[in-house]
């Protein structure tokens, strides 16, 4: 059986966890465009999700784990 409240609190997270275009990520984590891509290939920063065919985004939740990440440091 499944805590109740902890499936709330997961669906929560879900139905809340927005996807940041680049420009959006770019207000949050200042750093140019180029160094961005370089550290999502180099895995210091979280992998997109690809919304189309040249469309991709990053997790809210993704990026805010980030920023906890990074602020650490």
């Amino acid at each position: 059986m499944t805590d109740k409240g902890h499936f709330v609190a997961q669906r929560a997270e879900i139905i809340h966890d927005r996807v940041l275009r680049l420009p959006q990520v770019l207000e949050i984590v200042p750093v140019s465009k180029s160094t961005w891509w370089h550290g999502v290939r180099s895995g210091r920063y979280p992998q997109s999700v690809r919304l189309g065919q040249r469309a991709v985004g990053w997790r809210a939740s993704d990026i805010q784990k980030l920023i906890a990440t990074l602020g650490k440091e």
